[in-house]
């Protein structure tokens, strides 16, 4: 299934020029603003992890269940969500950084890598 559809059934590609996409990056949807650099930690399972402050927290999605790892989560990048979905919405209110729609993040990103996360562009570098 697409990772994202709006209200009139379209499906948004992010599409950057070749020189504006930085060599091996990543690209999504930017749906919080900023930008953030620290430790990826992939979560699969949020009642099996915890995050240490400003860890960027890498996932398949979020729902209200996961909203204990963003107290100390310095970004957010997701396989799968929206401008309105849960994670989006809670990372704006905590100003966390974040993207979504990343396919397969989870297992393209490892834990324990140094990453910058922008969200004003939707780009994902490992440093």
């Amino acid at each position: 299934p697409p990772r994202v559809v709006t209200s009139d059934g379209e499906i948004p590609a992010v599409q950057f020029a070749n020189n504006q996409m930085p060599a091996g990056a990543l690209a999504g949807n930017p749906v919080s603003t900023g930008v953030v650099e620290g430790i990826a930690h992939v979560v699969r399972d949020p009642a099996q992890e915890q995050l240490a402050p400003g860890e960027i927290l890498i996932a398949p999605f979020t729902d209200p269940g996961w909203t204990p790892l963003f107290i100390n989560a310095g970004g957010l990048v997701m396989e799968v969500g929206g401008a309105m979905t849960h994670g989006s919405v809670v990372a704006r209110e905590y100003g966390i950084p974040a993207i979504v729609g990343v396919p397969n993040v989870t297992t393209e990103l490892q834990s324990g890598q140094r990453i910058r996360v922008d969200g004003n562009r939707g780009v994902i570098e490992v440093l």
